[in-house]
């Protein structure tokens, strides 16, 4: 099937009894909750970034994290611009990147939450150059912030890796639609990248 695609949307798109879903109506970038629901449709890993500031962990969750570059190895995360954390933690000589596993959506709740409390609850390792790593991580990267680009209401950090320890069999944490999914590993017979 061919599809075009105009100001107004996919054309040819039709509840004709065909299983696809009618087009929705086209409605501005500007109105937040829209925009916020169409980026859910997406999903995403959620990341933990975390260091040590005066002798205590500190850290948050994002789930905006893409791989930028094997050679030099680079990531980035985008961070609020109005986060109270990322100013401290952007000070640091090494951040810990720790991709979430799926048992860890509690811990990505407490990461969210209130700052003073966040690790109360949560369990952490630090490396010897202060990076913070969480336990249950699929991934754990150890990292240098080598830049920031504004975008928005976010700042882009880009991200050097240091260090990473993967157990590539773990299964990640996954949001999407506003909640944590699990991802489905029935089909053994998915084409590899």
């Amino acid at each position: 099937m061919t599809m075009s695609i105009n100001e107004h949307g996919p054309r040819g798109l039709k509840n004709s009894g065909s299983g696809l879903e009618p087009r929705p109506t086209p409605v501005a970038p500007t109105d937040a909750r829209a925009l916020r629901e169409a980026f859910g449709c997406y999903p995403s890993g959620v990341i933990a970034v975390c260091g040590m500031v005066d002798d205590r962990p500190v850290g948050m969750a994002v789930s905006s994290f893409t791989s930028v570059s094997l050679a030099p190895p680079l990531v980035s995360v985008c961070l609020q611009t109005s986060s109270r954390t990322w100013p401290k933690l952007r000070q640091l000589p090494r951040l810990g990147l720790s991709v979430l596993g799926e048992q860890q959506g509690a811990v990505c709740r407490a990461l969210a939450g209130a700052e003073e409390a966040r690790f109360a609850e949560v369990h952490w390792e630090t490396t010897g150059e202060g990076a913070v790593v969480l336990p249950g991580a699929v991934t754990w990267y150890t990292c240098t912030l080598r830049t920031e680009l504004p975008a928005g209401d976010h700042t882009i950090a880009l991200l050097e890796i240091d260090r990473l320890w993967a157990l590539p069999s773990a299964e990640p944490l996954v949001f999407h639609g506003s909640r944590f999914r699990r991802l489905d590993d029935g089909d053994r017979s998915a084409v590899s990248a």
